[in-house]
């Protein structure tokens, strides 16, 4: 054959090549996933989320108005009932209650004055007096008594003997006067007066010693501290909140269940609990009360539960948004497939499954799940079922099989 007719065959002879090879792979048959039905214990699972609460709870409050002058405690430390935890500036009670002893101690002097009928100045002076005046008294009375018997033997006038007795009268009433005043020192209205004033400071000195206790704030009850951000220097107003305490050991968790899901919902179902926070761990509890309502919470309809769960360490806070597993129902001996084989949306519930090398439609009828896998009857044990692909699959379909 001559070389020119060699290079017009030889392009023909390629482009042959290449169209007997598009047509043969078109003509290969598509490779789809499979995967096995297998015989596995299956837990059926309401994943959804929650936030935790404490069961038992406390709020510790400022009593009094003022300043933090010292923080006794931090977030997450375990306190007892009446520990100390913030202390309140209270420099103007203790200036009240020292005025207020002062002026106590002064009243009680004043009042035992008192008692001993007046001033031991004043008292010593009207003794004195008193004394001096008998004195006076006695000498004019003897006076008065000589002058008396001389007037009857005609050997004194009586002007003498008159003026004798104005001094005998006029000592006589000095005592009488001294006496009078030595009561007045101790009137009944003076002493009620200086009774009044100390039981005024008393109060006063009670209600600064209160204004001094208030400023310390104290746990109402014993439990973890789960809530406080308070720093020193920040002003308290009476009735503000200080720290939120709870007794942590079993804690309280609200939990969304969905409308759909909320049949499937008892009392006494074990509950799994996990924190983002902590990764790796998990709490266990159980549902402690179903829901009694529906509610819209976006584009949701829900129904609250609530779930009581054991926290040994007091690790797991309140106030966390954690997710939730309640195992709604458990079978030992179930046939499953990952939920992912089931199709939506073909108007039966059915998978496609290997025969040979062709595709078999099957219904199927689906029992319990969890996230992942679900148990179906209408499948046997070994059963290659087509995963989701993106070609189209129809009832006997030639496919070439690929099990991840």
């Amino acid at each position: 054959m001559k070389p020119r007719v060699i290079l017009w065959l030889l392009p023909l002879l390629i482009a042959g090549g290449l169209i007997w090879s598009l047509v043969n792979w078109r003509n290969q048959p598509p490779e789809i996933s499979f995967t096995k039905v297998v015989r596995e214990p299956i837990s059926s699972s309401v994943s959804t989320n929650g936030k935790v609460e404490p069961i038992e709870w406390a709020v510790a409050r400022a009593q009094r108005s003022g300043a933090v002058i010292a923080i006794r405690v931090e977030r997450g430390q375990h306190v007892e009932q009446d520990a100390p935890l913030v202390e309140i500036d209270a420099s103007d009670a203790v200036a009240d209650l020292a005025a207020a002893q002062s002026h106590i101690a002064q009243a009680n002097a004043d009042l035992a004055v008192l008692d001993k009928g007046g001033r031991a100045t004043d008292l010593a002076d009207i003794a004195s007096g008193i004394e001096k005046a008998k004195l006076e008294l006695a000498a004019a009375q003897n006076d008065f008594d000589s002058l008396t018997r001389l007037e009857a033997k005609g050997a004194a006038a009586r002007l003498e003997v008159a003026t004798a007795k104005l001094r005998v009268d006029a000592a006589q009433q000095q005592i009488r006067s001294l006496e009078q005043k030595r009561v007045a020192l101790v009137a009944a209205p003076d002493k009620s007066a200086a009774l009044a004033r100390l039981h005024d400071f008393e109060s006063a000195a009670e209600l600064a010693q209160q204004r001094i206790k208030q400023s310390v704030v104290r746990a109402p009850v014993s439990g973890t501290v789960y809530q406080f951000d308070l720093k020193r220097g920040a002003y308290l107003a009476a009735g503000d909140s200080i720290a939120s305490i709870g007794k942590l050991e079993r804690v309280r968790v609200n939990v969304n269940v969905d409308e759909p899901d909320l049949g499937r919902v008892t009392r006494g179902l074990p509950v799994s609990i996990t924190w983002e926070a902590i990764p790796g761990r998990t709490w266990k509890g159980e549902v402690d009360k179903t829901a009694t309502a529906i509610e819209a919470q976006g584009s949701r309809q829900v129904g609250q539960v609530i779930c009581v769960i054991e926290n040994p360490d007091r690790d797991l806070l309140p106030g966390t948004n954690v997710t939730v597993d309640i195992r709604a129902e458990s079978v030992k001996n179930a046939l499953t497939i990952p939920r992912q084989a089931i199709p939506p949306g073909l108007g039966q519930t059915g998978v496609f499954v290997l025969s040979g090398d062709r595709l078999t439609w099957k219904k199927i009828t689906v029992g319990i799940g969890n996230k992942t896998r679900a148990q179906v009857e209408g499948l046997s044990e070994g059963d290659s079922v087509a995963l989701p692909t993106n070609k189209p699959l129809k009832e006997g379909m030639i496919v070439k099989p690929v099990f991840p």
